[in-house]
């Protein structure tokens, strides 16, 4: 018999108005679900503001921009570059003080 594979699960996403069905790791089924929520949220409040004046594909791009945004600002609040620069200074001093 074949091997089932439980670190996969098959779900299906309702994005806007579309359902897609996608193969996910069974530990991110959670996150898939939120940004499929947020994806949706974000077109819709982008949709009513242009309706009538955007298409579909420029409102979708607005969309894309927007939620980038937020992983971009996410991201620089997680950099972590000016605290290596701390320790690899405190580290030194202490291997010195030690010798």
């Amino acid at each position: 018999m074949a091997e089932v594979n439980n670190e996969k699960l098959h779900i299906r996403l309702h994005v806007y108005n579309e359902d897609i069905e996608v193969t996910v790791n069974r530990a991110d089924e959670e996150l898939y679900r939120k940004a499929a929520k947020l994806i949706t949220a974000r077109y819709n409040a982008y949709s009513q503001a242009y309706k009538g004046k955007k298409g579909e594909h420029t409102i979708a791009l607005m969309t894309l921009i927007d939620i980038a945004l937020m992983y971009e600002r996410e991201r620089g609040k997680n950099d972590t570059a000016p605290y290596d620069g701390i320790l690899a200074k405190l580290t030194s001093e202490i291997e010195e003080a030690l010798k």
